[in-house]
């Protein structure tokens, strides 16, 4: 099968104007209730939990936190993401949804790989009006896989996909990518925020500025 398999986070969406209030709003809850007493973490101590498993994130913004709280924290954040998308806060790099129309129309398999849970990862999609390009969708909290590479491998496997592109913006695609056999791509957009550096995305076998450049590489 020729597939081309994306991360969406960072990748197609542009998490940051979902996830970024998302928890700030979470952790000023966690505060109003007392179940924080830590200063408020920067915006750049979330974006770079952005890509991580929700298991990860947490361990990392909240590492002293009861799993009760992990969990109530988590359910939180999901809920006001999923509201911040429904009131269409959220928004798809410039270029993607044509690029992907026209993947499609190439004969490519698209698929999602995700490290988000499926709510989040669908409402993004559905957002867009594009959940009916893709083939299959993944996320780790449905699959309850731990790492990206498990998640890719699964998709792999239960589409038999023999060939194909991993296409990321953090390491953990990279990763995935290489140990799944697949050519690797790395995002980093101009003019976004970037939240995979050009160290992280070293080992990527191509890196693209603009989500276009796909189409130079199918």
């Amino acid at each position: 099968m020729k597939a081309i398999i994306f991360d969406l986070d960072g990748t197609l969406f542009q998490s940051e104007k979902v996830g970024l209030p998302a928890f700030l709003e979470t952790f000023r809850v966690l505060k109003e209730e007392g179940l924080y007493r830590e200063e408020m973490p920067t915006e750049d101590k979330i974006r770079s939990v952005f890509g991580m498993t929700h298991d990860e994130l947490w361990q990392t913004l909240l590492p002293d936190a009861t799993k009760e709280i992990r969990e109530k924290a988590d359910r939180m954040m999901l809920g006001f993401e999923l509201e911040l998308i429904g009131r269409h806060r959220g928004e798809f790099y410039p270029g993607v949804k044509e690029t992907l129309h026209a993947l499609k129309e190439r004969g490519y398999a698209l698929f999602i790989a995700s490290n988000g849970v499926g709510p989040y990862v669908r409402g993004e999609l559905e957002s867009g009006d594009l959940t009916s390009l893709f083939t299959g969708i993944y996320s780790a909290g449905e699959y309850k896989t731990k790492s990206k590479v498990d998640l890719v491998s699964l998709l792999k496997e239960q589409h038999q996909v023999t060939d194909g592109m991993m296409v990321g913006d953090r390491s953990s695609d990279v990763e995935a990518g290489k140990q799944n056999g697949l050519v690797t791509v790395g995002c980093r957009y101009s003019g976004f925020p970037q939240f995979g550096s050009r160290d992280e995305l070293a080992g990527a076998d191509h890196l693209i500025s603009s989500f276009a450049q796909m189409l130079d590489l199918a």
